[in-house]
Parts: C-alpha cells; sequence; structure tokens
C-alpha cells in the first residue's frame, strides 16, 4: 500500500469495500460512511486533486463532469428537487480526506443558516 493514498484511492483500487452507487472513467459514487441526512453520498473523482482550490484549467471538464454528475445522481437518488451540494475546501471547512469530494445531502430540511450544523 502506498501511504500518500487517500481513502478515497484505496476504495477506487479495491483495497478497502465500499457501497458503491456508480463509476465510469472520471468518478465514483460511494454511500458516506458517517452520513448526516437520510440521503448522503460522495461524488469521488479519480484524478486526486488535494482541495478545490488545487484545481487549475486542465481539471474544467472534471468539475463540469462532477456537477452534471451530481443532478444526475439526485434525479436517480429521487431526490431532484431538495438536495445540497457540499465541497468542504481545507481542514477549518471540515474537509477530513484531502482527495476532492462533492457531498450530496438530501431528504432532510436544511436552512440556510444551519449550513454548519449540517456536519456537527
Amino acid at each position: 500500500m502506498d501511504s500518500d493514498q487517500s481513502i478515497f484511492e484505496r476504495i477506487m483500487t479495491g483495497e478497502i469495500p465500499s457501497e458503491l452507487l456508480y463509476e465510469d472513467d472520471q468518478a465514483i459514487v460511494i454511500k458516506d460512511i458517517n452520513p448526516q441526512a437520510p440521503i448522503h453520498i460522495l461524488l469521488i473523482p479519480r484524478v486526486k486533486i488535494p482541495r478545490l482550490v488545487d484545481a487549475d484549467e486542465s481539471h474544467q471538464a472534471l468539475l463540469g463532469h462532477l456537477l452534471l454528475l451530481a443532478g444526475k445522481m439526485a434525479k436517480q437518488l429521487g431526490c431532484e428537487e431538495a438536495f445540497r451540494l457540499i465541497i468542504n475546501n481545507g481542514a477549518d471547512a471540515g474537509q477530513t480526506v484531502f482527495h476532492l469530494h462533492l457531498h450530496i445531502l438530501a431528504n432532510k430540511a436544511f436552512e440556510e443558516g444551519q449550513l454548519a450544523a449540517a456536519f456537527n
């Protein structure tokens, strides 16, 4: 095992089991192991970008793909009318795995002022 591999890279290689909901050549989608809402999934690019601010122009198509995939997954899960899409950037923002990923949370009422509460 490469000690520099993120948990997500280890999931993609099959070293760590996970409930895979979707995969293509650019990304995977798994259930979050510590869900903060009845629906809580992670969209993870196969390319390791530590944080959103580390993305550059070469990642533009991938970032667009992730947003389109978020909509596709919301429809597939039946939560397209109301879901929260979150990207944590940096430890102080709640990022614990430094491999860019998007959270979809749904089937829970959210209010704008409760954003921080989604991860407490």
